[in-house]
């Protein structure tokens, strides 16, 4: 049991040091204008559990531990749904009501469908 929890540490640790690093290099050079760093990892993070999720489904030699690494670890680190919540509160504070839909629609349509292409690319 407590393997199971060091394993999921380790890749949460993992995703969540690149999702920051990502989202401070873009910050960096978006200037605050539009989330664009928590938009692109939960984006890329959706696509790659879906991937993840197509291999698994058509390959039963995964092992348990493997999935915990990588999709419940690694890819729960790497994306962030309480920085995609904050960030949208914060466009609404400054009446960037236009952006905020923006950022909405494209985060949660453009999550589902690039967890649904992940998947069938790897299958």
């Amino acid at each position: 049991m407590i393997k199971s929890y060091l394993i999921v540490g380790l890749g949460g640790a993992a995703g969540s040091m690149l999702r920051y690093g990502i989202q401070r290099l873009l910050s960096i050079q978006n200037a605050g204008a539009f989330p664009t760093g928590t938009l692109l990892v939960n984006i890329s993070g959706c696509f790659l559990i879906g991937v993840l999720w197509g291999i698994v489904s058509r390959s039963l030699s995964w092992s348990e531990e493997m999935k915990l690494l990588l999709m419940t670890g690694f890819c729960g680190g790497f994306t962030t749904f309480s920085a995609f919540t904050l960030e949208g509160i914060g466009l609404l504070k400054e009446s960037k009501t236009s952006l905020f839909i923006i950022y909405l629609t494209a985060s949660v349509l453009g999550g589902l469908l690039v967890t649904f292409i992940g998947i069938r690319i790897a299958k």
